[in-house]
C-alpha cells in the first residue's frame, strides 16, 4: 500500500469563504481539512466529458440561451424533446 505524503500548507482565504467551507464541511460530516482537500482534488484531477467541454466552449463564447424566467427555459426543454 502506498502511503500519502502531506505538507503543511497556509492560505489566506476571504472570511465569508472560509465560512461557507466550514459550513459545507459540516454538513457532510467532514473536517475541513478533508472537505476542502476532497475539493481541490476533483477540481486538480476532473477531466471534464466531451459534451461538457464543448458546452463550456460554448457558454464563453456567449452561443448559450438567455432565459427570463424558469417556466420559459422548462418550456424551451420540453419542446427540444418532442
Amino acid at each position: 500500500m502506498e502511503t500519502i505524503v502531506r505538507k503543511p500548507a497556509s492560505f489566506r482565504l476571504r472570511a465569508d469563504l472560509l465560512e461557507g467551507l466550514k459550513k459545507n464541511a459540516a454538513r457532510e460530516n467532514r473536517t475541513l481539512n478533508n472537505y476542502v482537500e476532497s475539493v481541490l482534488l476533483d477540481i486538480v484531477y476532473h477531466e471534464p466529458n466531451d459534451e461538457t467541454v464543448a458546452a463550456i466552449k460554448e457558454a464563453r463564447l456567449g452561443k448559450n440561451k438567455a432565459y427570463s424566467n424558469a417556466e420559459e427555459m422548462i418550456n424551451d426543454i420540453l419542446n427540444e424533446k418532442e
